[in-house]
């Protein structure tokens, strides 16, 4: 039997979703709610200019790391030049040095044919000539000291006085002719490569002669009284002129750049005979002269003893 009582009509459950509703004409529209979440949302302009941010950042720093990578590459390349400089050294020619006696000092290896190789352009085809003042490149090296005792720099510059006195100028006071009738080859010229300078390049195997060193275009005087054997082109001696002289003894004159007289022709002394230059083998103008028992090569005699001998002051 039924129980007493009222029955209750269950209650209908409620959606736990909340609905907007607007009335229009009796017509229901449902809107769902924003979440919160869409509030916070990046709109595209923001996401654009974070974009660009990061590639200006990137290219910024790739430009720096270039012009850092620039910079050390730069150093470097002076580093390197600075050690080539420091590596290649050079050595001034002083008054009775040769090839031979460079290269062995200086320790140049290949000695004086490389020293020579290396210094051609400069020194010309004759490797004899090399005058004092003269730059040689020393096989891209530091040029030794004589020793390698500390105190080997300063006794090599103290021995240094004693050979510029040997280079001075020739007196200009033996302008006019000694009591015995001689006269100076050139006034006013400085020696240089000395007379017997010995040395492998020379096929005597020393300097035949002694060169003054003069501009070209410097008069040349005859030493004595004499006749001219010859007046030409000599070779590796470029214009040369030879004199046969009052004693017997033959004067030459070698690298002028003109001549002044002929073969067969008397001349006094102090008389000009031609002016200097640099014809032949040279690498600067001078005046090679020689004092020769006879008028061929191989032949010579100290010059600057004979011309004191004759009273010349030089």
């Amino acid at each position: 039997m039924p129980a007493k009582g009222k029955h209750r009509r269950p209650k209908a459950q409620r959606f736990t979703r909340s609905i907007a509703v607007a009335g229009t004409g009796g017509a229901a529209l449902a809107l769902p709610l924003l979440g919160a979440t869409g509030a916070h949302a990046a709109t595209p302009q923001s996401a654009a200019d974070s974009v660009s941010s990061a590639s200006n950042a990137s290219n910024a720093a790739n430009t720096a790391s270039r012009t850092a990578a620039s910079a050390e590459g730069k150093k470097a390349d002076a580093k390197k030049a600075d050690a080539k400089k420091a590596t290649t050294k050079t050595y001034a020619v002083r008054s009775g040095d040769s090839l031979a006696k460079i290269a062995d000092t200086q320790d140049v290896s290949g000695g004086w044919k490389k020293l020579y190789s290396d210094n051609r352009s400069s020194i010309g085809g004759d490797p004899a000539l090399i005058h004092p003042g003269l730059k040689l490149t020393i096989d891209g090296r530091a040029a030794a000291t004589p020793s390698s005792d500390s105190t080997a720099p300063k006794a090599a510059k103290k021995a240094e006085k004693p050979a510029v006195k040997k280079t001075t100028t020739a007196s200009k006071a033996a302008d006019t002719l000694t009591a015995t009738g001689f006269a100076l080859p050139v006034d006013g010229a400085t020696i240089g490569t000395p007379y017997k300078m010995s040395g492998s390049m020379w096929s005597s195997g020393y300097h035949t002669g002694v060169d003054f060193v003069v501009p070209t275009g410097t008069a040349l005087k005859s030493v004595g009284a004499g006749t001219v054997v010859s007046a030409g082109w000599g070779g590796a001696y470029g214009n040369q002129v030879v004199l046969q002289l009052a004693d017997g003894h033959y004067a030459q004159y070698a690298h002028l750049s003109s001549l002044s007289v002929s073969a067969g022709q008397t001349v006094t002394a102090g008389q000009q005979v031609g002016l200097s230059g640099a014809t032949g083998n040279v690498t600067g103008p001078h005046l090679h002269f020689e004092i020769r028992t006879t008028p061929d090569y191989g032949s010579d005699v100290d010059p600057l003893a004979y011309l004191r001998a004759n009273g010349v002051s030089v």
